[in-house]
């Protein structure tokens, strides 16, 4: 629970998560009351201290059949939603009930977004690189193509959101990204989609770190700013990031520039993370998406004093006198499952020495002593999501279905 200052309400559809839950904290903590919407009794938001109230969502139940009532009910002024799912539907909803404001853009600026192909060429034209792309089609000769590609190579969903029915129905697990790293890993892969005769971007590799520019538009201008630099990801050739670190504003200044005009160009509004691969050898930069929606390192920005939750309640609700920080503290966030499952996968890894896994245990080891390093979801002063989280952990691997 948090103190009354008197302002409105805020429903978060989403706390099963670590983004959920950072927003809950965030809001929180500025004296907004949260109502916490989680899936399941394990919904770590929704046990945070920081939530007014925690209510489980109806399954099977679409938002429109349901959000309204809460909102009623509440007295909510904003409605922040956390997954592309939630996004996606709520597009389909008034942008505003009652007195309500929904942070959902509207399905032309969402589909902008979603599809990597239109993204890539809204970039294009901003000045940013992007890594040759190839777009497979059904009947094409895969194998000719594959052979004139250089390796690794990336797989990409062109829409995500637009794929999950599908493989779904034809039983074929979605996966995010894929790896192949030569001609023969590549067919193989694509030819796995050919009962449902679509296929994945392919992408080719992009040297470099990840490196993430997060900004929140409003009218066309960026009215919050924040960067980092992945140091850790699971898996190690490129996934969720485990460990990472802010970087100040007064680095990559240029390319800050480039990243708010692409999202001018794209007309976007509210928050969003434009995710590069960034060479500092070379000193380029490969768009590799952009984020419509909070993204997976949240934690980060909001423990490093970058309160992109609160901006957008402020914009939802309007008439809030706290003004947002102007900078940063320099801080790194970690994500301790992931990162202790990157560790086994490199303590696994048949091409690594013995030496290169002494040097992937033994930051992952002294980073837990480090005072620079907060966790996405550990908090001393909020412990309860931590327990939740260890929980449902323990639950699901013991089957008990609890």
């Amino acid at each position: 629970m948090t103190a009354d200052r008197g302002l409105p309400p805020a429903i978060v559809l989403g706390v099963d998560s670590s983004i959920g839950l950072t927003v809950v904290r965030e809001l929180g903590a500025h004296g907004v009351p949260v109502i916490a919407a989680g899936s399941s009794r394990w919904s770590i938001g929704g046990h945070s201290r920081f939530a007014h109230r925690n209510i489980l969502r109806p399954e099977g139940v679409r938002l429109a059949d349901w959000l309204p009532d809460v909102i009623a009910q509440s007295g909510a002024r904003a409605v922040i939603p956390i997954s592309e799912a939630d996004l996606l539907e709520l597009a389909d909803m008034p942008a505003m009930i009652g007195a309500c404001r929904i942070a959902s853009p509207r399905h032309e600026q969402l589909a902008l977004v979603l599809d990597k192909l239109n993204t890539l060429a809204r970039a294009r034209e901003a000045g940013i690189d992007v890594p040759d792309t190839w777009q497979p089609r059904a009947g094409e000769d895969f194998g000719a193509t594959a052979a004139t590609l250089a390796y690794p190579a990336v797989l990409k969903w062109r829409d995500p959101p637009a794929m999950w029915d599908r493989l779904e129905s034809a039983g074929i697990a979605f996966e995010k990204a894929e790896h192949a790293d030569g001609a023969e890993m590549l067919v193989a892969i694509l030819h796995r989609y050919d009962r449902i005769g679509l296929y994945p971007l392919v992408q080719t590799w992009c040297q470099g770190h990840g490196f993430g520019q997060m900004l929140m538009m409003e009218d066309g201008r960026a009215m919050l700013r924040f960067q980092h630099r992945r140091l850790r990801e699971y898996p190690a050739s490129g996934g969720v990031s485990t460990l990472c670190r802010s970087v100040p504003l007064s680095d990559h200044h240029a390319q800050m520039e480039k990243s708010e005009t692409l999202l001018r160009a794209i007309g976007w509004e509210g928050p969003a993370m434009v995710e590069y691969r960034h060479d500092a050898s070379s000193g380029r930069y490969w768009l590799m998406e952009v984020n419509g929606r909070l993204w997976g390192s949240l934690p980060l920005a909001s423990q490093s004093g970058a309160h992109f939750a609160f901006a957008l309640y402020r914009r939802l609700v309007g008439g809030v006198a706290e003004q947002l920080a102007s900078g940063y503290r320099d801080h790194r966030a970690r994500y301790v499952l992931p990162d202790t499952k990157r560790l086994i996968e490199q303590l696994r890894a048949k091409d690594l020495s013995a030496g290169e896994k002494l040097r992937e245990m033994v930051p992952y080891v002294t980073d837990f002593f480090r005072f620079d390093t907060g966790y996405y979801v550990a908090k001393i002063s909020d412990p309860l999501p931590m327990l939740v989280d260890l929980a449902g952990v323990i639950a699901r691997l013991l089957g008990s279905g609890i």
